[in-house]
């Protein structure tokens, strides 16, 4: 019996001691310690009560995954639910809806009713058409063309509702925007669609001829899109491809020159839109590289965001595996089925990517973002890799830029990256002799356009001239090498001009920087110890049809080719070329050395920009006096006399081209394989009717200033749709 008693008494002591371990803690908790209230059955209802938590949350809180706040005893609608007038409410079998699912069975619904709507416009379009007919309102297209006084197209409010949307056009377009599709780039018009970004709207028919526009005059500068596809083709592969060869095809738009300043904002905000996307279609890094050849017009080089917009090119480029295109799986998450078609596109994108990088780096003196590794050094035989033989020439020309830039400018030993003149004489040696090979190599493929950047590429190499020391044995040598040099990529541009036809105004802007940088070559040379070795007249000739032409490369008044060639032309009339021509003076001196040094070749440019600003303010010359009429730098009357530009711009025989040389006057149009491009389809050699040709717009006094270069009094007034910059 002890043992039993044993055996009973010790469970009793365990539970007396979990008993008073519960009163102590009820007791902290504030709650009743009596022991009838901690018997069995309340714990196990304690325990079932833990199981099946309180649901504190109504639906809609619920739904949203947010904290809610209701009160169940007695009953309060929570915060959230008052204050968007929603139904509060608590049910236990509740259950969350997923999104996708939801927004699944909204499209399916969203299909029905198009269909729906289809059917009903397809039996009341013909006599909704008629209707307005005999009322007597005009078309859509008539209502697109129309520009305000201000130069900005008509919005949708501005338009009559019954004209382009239907009160059934109006609910699919409320559709639209509840599933998710932009319907602000559509407006309907029973069977018509009219492409629209913000407030600027085009018509079918408008498209259509600003792209025969830009695959006729534009993309024989840099062939890599598909002429064939549609522009509907082209819209959904990427809108911003889309409107940019709407823009670039906008450039020289005789039948509505409002348009490419309308496109400006717009445009260059769906870039910056599109960009903060990711992951990007690699259609966007065509669309990049269309903006860096052709890009918005500005009146200041410290808005332009070319250069930072080539970088962002290459780095999308590299990130959706462009340099790598058969191995795309590398760089996505997703699988991916490699098309031989679409691998060969990828390889051309890639290729023209570098093109125009090397070229954005070049003409604005910076060092390369290019790689040209495998993809584009690669003797496969495999045909994919290939390129085509319109873009591999200009490949080749443009590595060798590469080259050039890297041999000479990117000494790790120089605060500036300048080589050594020992070094750089050497390797000017073996350059020009790797330039000799590449003429000869191109020289069964070359057509006029290759030939033109395989000069610019010659300048390029030559323009280190500027660098050397006076007293280098081969000084003068080197100077004759770089006359000759800017010479032949002139006389290349000209004979675009006069063997092709009128299409030196559609050429990128690079081919402008390297013209601009070739005037100023001329310019320098002209007035220092060697212009005794070289023709003055010829080169004066020169100079003054460079100025011309760099103004037939102007888009828009006060845009910076423009205003440069107005410095240019003031820097040769306020500078003496031609006096020091005449003089006795042979001696080498150091007259051509640069204080600009960091700009690569294109220092000379920034050199002569900055030597002008100085001269013009030590002087104090009134600049007002000269910014009346645009400087004939051959006029030997006064730049302020405005009879001085009147008489020369009655002189020209170059159809449209008022003002320009009259050795200009244009051979007539040549078929388009002289461009380098296959031929296009029937009816689009002859010019369109959109077709602009150079324009010279009587130059505004107040707005042609580079960035805080001169100081002035008055304000700085827009013009020609150019954002004002404040002068400092």
């Amino acid at each position: 019996m002890a043992g039993v008693n044993n055996q009973v008494t010790a469970p009793s002591a365990a539970t007396a001691d979990a008993m008073s371990s519960r009163k102590r803690n009820v007791a902290l908790a504030g709650m009743d310690s009596s022991p009838g209230s901690i018997d069995d059955g309340e714990d196990l209802d304690r325990d079932d009560k833990r199981r099946q938590p309180v649901k504190r949350a109504c639906n809609e809180c619920r739904q949203q995954k947010l904290r809610c706040d209701v009160v169940q005893d007695p009953w309060t609608d929570c915060s959230r639910c008052r204050r968007l007038k929603l139904e509060c409410k608590i049910e236990s079998n509740f259950k969350r809806v997923g999104k996708r699912s939801r927004n699944a069975e909204m499209e399916r619904e969203i299909i029905e009713l198009r269909k729906q709507i289809a059917t009903a416009n397809s039996g009341a379009g013909a006599y909704q058409q008629q209707s307005q007919l005999s009322a007597g309102q005009v078309t859509p297209k008539q209502e697109s063309n129309h520009v305000s006084p201000a130069g900005v197209y008509q919005t949708p409010s501005a338009m009559s509702a019954d004209q382009y949307m239907g009160s059934q056009e109006a609910v699919a377009s409320l559709l639209d925007l509840r599933s998710g599709f932009d319907s602000s780039n559509y407006m309907r018009n029973n069977t018509h669609q009219f492409k629209r970004i913000e407030d600027v709207i085009v018509v079918p028919e408008k498209v259509k001829e600003l792209f025969n526009l830009f695959f006729t005059y534009y993309h024989p500068f840099l062939p890599f899109l598909n002429r064939t596809k549609t522009p509907e083709d082209y819209f959904s592969a990427s809108p911003l491809l889309f409107w940019t060869i709407v823009s670039v095809g906008a450039r020289r738009y005789q039948s509505d020159s409002g348009l490419l300043t309308s496109l400006a904002g717009p445009v260059t905000r769906l870039v910056w839109s599109t960009l903060a996307d990711i992951p990007q279609s690699y259609h966007v890094v065509k669309a990049l590289c269309l903006l860096c050849s052709w890009p918005f017009p500005t009146s200041s080089t410290s808005t332009d965001p070319t250069f930072m917009l080539c970088g962002m090119m290459v780095q999308v480029a590299m990130q959706l595996g462009l340099h790598r295109p058969s191995h795309t799986q590398d760089f996505s998450k997703f699988r991916v089925e490699l098309i031989e078609e679409e691998l060969r596109d990828k390889v051309q994108t890639w290729a023209i990517c570098n093109i125009v990088a090397q070229r954005v780096s070049t003409g604005y003196g910076q060092p390369p973002s290019t790689l040209y590794d495998w993809t584009l050094s690669s003797d496969s035989t495999d045909p994919n890799f290939k390129l085509p033989s319109d873009i591999r020439p200009r490949l080749d020309v443009e590595k060798f830029c590469d080259k050039i830039t890297r041999a000479l400018y990117s000494n790790r030993r120089d605060p500036v990256g300048l080589s050594t003149d020992q070094e750089r004489h050497a390797m000017i040696s073996f350059l020009s002799r790797d330039f000799d090979e590449l003429e000869e190599q191109l020289k069964t493929q070359q057509d006029a356009i290759t030939k033109l950047y395989l000069r610019a590429a010659n300048l390029h190499l030559h323009l280190s001239a500027f660098f050397d020391e006076p007293s280098t044995k081969d000084y003068r040598e080197r100077l004759l090498s770089l006359y000759v040099a800017t010479t032949s990529f002139l006389e290349a541009a000209m004979n675009l001009e006069t063997d092709v036809g009128p299409v030196l105004s559609y050429t990128p802007y690079y081919i402008y920087q390297m013209m601009v940088a070739a005037g100023c070559t001329l310019l320098k040379l002209s007035k220092s110890f060697f212009s005794s070795h070289i023709d003055m007249e010829y080169t004066k000739n020169l100079f003054n049809r460079t100025i011309w032409a760099i103004r037939g490369v102007s888009v828009s008044s006060n845009d910076l080719p423009e205003r440069l060639a107005e410095v240019l032309a003031q820097m040769w009339r306020l500078g003496g070329g031609t006096q020091r021509a005449t003089g006795s003076n042979t001696d080498v001196d150091d007259s051509l050395r640069l204080k600009v040094r960091c700009r690569m070749s294109m220092s000379l440019l920034f050199d002569s920009v900055w030597r002008w600003r100085e001269d013009t303010r030590t002087k104090g010359r009134n600049i007002e006096a000269y910014l009346k009429n645009p400087t004939n730098p051959d006029s030997a009357a006064d730049s302020s006399n405005a009879s001085s530009v009147g008489l020369v711009r009655t002189q020209s025989s170059t159809p449209g081209i008022s003002g320009g040389d009259p050795s200009l006057a244009p051979a007539p149009m040549l078929a388009a394989p002289s461009l380098g491009v296959q031929p296009p389809g029937p009816g689009v050699n002859s010019l369109p009717s959109g077709f602009m040709e150079p324009n010279y717009e009587v130059f505004d006094p107040l707005n042609w200033l580079l960035d805080g270069l001169v100081d002035l009094p008055y304000s700085y007034s827009a013009v020609g749709g150019i954002e004002p910059q404040s002068i400092v």
